[in-house]
């Protein structure tokens, strides 16, 4: 059979859990990928109350809708970042707290452990998410910025998220961090290194989002091969690039998306410039069989329109995988 196809909700937190859930489903999508903000849920709750839990789990049940995983992105940026005001508005205030910075990073980490055990409790093995990076500033090597500075860096992520890890382990889910600028795994380099500061967690591995490659000059096909054993989500995503006016380049220029003078920008799926043909080639390679999650992102369409032609083309796009040689039927013994 092709792979589910699953909206994530991350973008449609406004609308409570259930009247998104019949207009997803109306959409053309098979699950969801829900995101631990807005009403789409609690981890806290669905931690420690197996009535929450089933109640979340009949409301998707009711819409024929399916659950392989869950989103705590903003929770994670904190786990790892500097703190500042832009903080304030994507977290929990039980997170947040008096916003004193390394409060909020201890109780973004926590949070996030418990996100293993609200996984555990709804039976999906994946949480995707951020991690946050202490040297994210650091982009741009000035001041002259050596790789001890660098190395520091990866310890202090690999020293947060170890704990955080172990729960995953315990519960017996995987956290798959979204690379992504402002995380401390952004690229194909920065991913091995991530890798290579936990040790090569069994309890570490990725979300795969080419959005988030190509601009950048990534080769996001060869990612997938890369990363093959590391590959536990997959998010659908589009992007265009070359398309602005020559001011804005890869880092934005401090511009809103759809901002004409970009030179990228999100769009919706299929209407970019992402090979979605040889991302699914290169799924098949690997063995990927979960589900092709939509994060609709697109500044100048209608979302409800966007997701709707995204699912469609999601759908006619996969297909399932080959059981034999194309060409075993030349044999002499077929």
């Amino acid at each position: 059979m092709p792979r589910p196809v699953t909206l994530f909700t991350g973008q449609w937190a406004d609308l409570p859990l259930a009247e998104l859930a019949p207009l997803a489903r109306d959409l053309g999508y098979d699950g969801l990928e829900l995101a631990c903000w807005g009403d789409h849920l609690d981890v806290r709750r669905a931690a420690t109350d197996p009535a929450y839990v089933r109640e979340r789990l009949d409301l998707l049940d009711a819409h024929d809708l399916s659950l392989h995983a869950i989103g705590n992105h903003l929770v994670g940026q904190a786990v790892c970042d500097p703190i500042d005001e832009r903080h304030r508005a994507i977290l929990p205030d039980r997170v947040w707290g008096d916003g004193d910075p390394e409060g909020v990073r201890r109780r973004a980490a926590e949070e996030l452990a418990i996100t293993a055990d609200a996984a555990q409790a709804l039976g999906v093995r994946v949480v995707t998410g951020f991690t946050g990076s202490p040297i994210w500033h650091a982009l741009y090597a000035f001041p002259p910025t050596d790789d001890a500075y660098w190395r520091r860096g990866f310890e202090a992520f690999a020293a947060r998220f170890e704990p955080i890890l172990q729960a995953f382990d315990a519960a017996g889910t995987t956290f798959a961090l979204e690379v992504h600028p402002t995380e401390i795994a952004f690229d194909g380099a920065t991913a091995a290194r991530a890798l290579d500061a936990v040790d090569h967690h069994p309890r570490f591995a990725f979300n795969y989002d080419p959005s988030h490659l190509a601009y950048q000059g990534v080769d996001y096909v060869r990612f997938l091969h890369d990363f093959a054993d590391r590959i536990a989500h997959v998010h659908v995503k589009d992007v265009a690039w070359g398309r602005g006016d020559g001011t804005v380049g890869t880092f934005g220029g401090h511009t809103a998306f759809g901002d004409p003078r970009r030179d990228w920008d999100f769009r919706s799926v299929g209407r970019g410039d992402v090979d979605f043909e040889a991302i699914l080639a290169a799924l098949q390679d690997v063995g990927y069989d979960g589900p092709l999650s939509v994060e609709w992102e697109d500044a100048r369409m209608d979302r409800v329109h966007g997701a709707r032609e995204a699912a469609a083309f999601v759908r006619a796009l996969d297909y399932p995988p080959a059981h034999g040689a194309f060409d075993a039927a030349f044999g002499s013994d077929a």
